[in-house]
């Protein structure tokens, strides 16, 4: 598939990220499914995230959720977290709740797409075939990016251009027939 959300973007050192529930280029379980969207089994929870690595110099991090293939002719943005600390390398399955429960002090939920200040499961149209979900680590060079707490996550991908440090990437799939 086409269309890498990061393709024409400055390069940034790797690093890495693992999940206790989703691995890399597998689908999706259930509960990384939308039941707020009506699909059945979904629970809305975002996922474990862990990493490691991340290049010195960070000073936090924000994490973001982004299904390039939604048929929007922009992608669909699921999550943004910004204002992780950088002594904070994981985040708990169903940190992403609509009260942020699971995140650090400090830490705050961007409006998804959706207008949600939380995380919003995956929900591809059917027959659309398969969606890539991008869950992305972005390592900092600040410790606040500075965006106003209603901001998209596509304005916080703008701020973060000249702040990125590194991403460490984990893109799992969706579809449903």
């Amino acid at each position: 598939m086409s269309n890498n959300p990061f393709a024409k973007l400055p390069e940034v050192a790797s690093f890495k990220v693992t999940s206790n529930d989703i691995v890399e280029g597998l689908p999706l379980p259930p509960q990384q499914y939308s039941e707020m969207s009506g699909v059945e089994g979904g629970k809305d929870l975002s996922p474990h995230l862990k990493w490691s690595g991340a290049p010195e110099g960070t000073k936090s991090f924000a994490v973001t959720a982004y299904d390039p293939d939604a048929p929007t002719g922009s992608g669909l943005w699921h999550w943004a977290v910004i204002n992780i600390p950088a002594s904070v390398t994981e985040l708990p399955t169903g940190a992403g709740d609509e009260h942020g429960s699971g995140l650090p002090q400090g830490a705050l939920q961007l409006p998804n797409d959706l207008r949600l200040e939380r995380f919003i499961g995956a929900t591809p149209p059917a027959g659309h075939g398969p969606h890539r979900y991008y869950f992305v680590v972005h390592a900092l060079d600040v410790e606040k990016i500075g965006v106003d707490p209603s901001a998209t996550p596509a304005l916080l991908g703008f701020t973060m251009l000249g702040h990125t440090l590194g991403r460490a990437v984990l893109v799992a799939t969706g579809e449903i027939k």
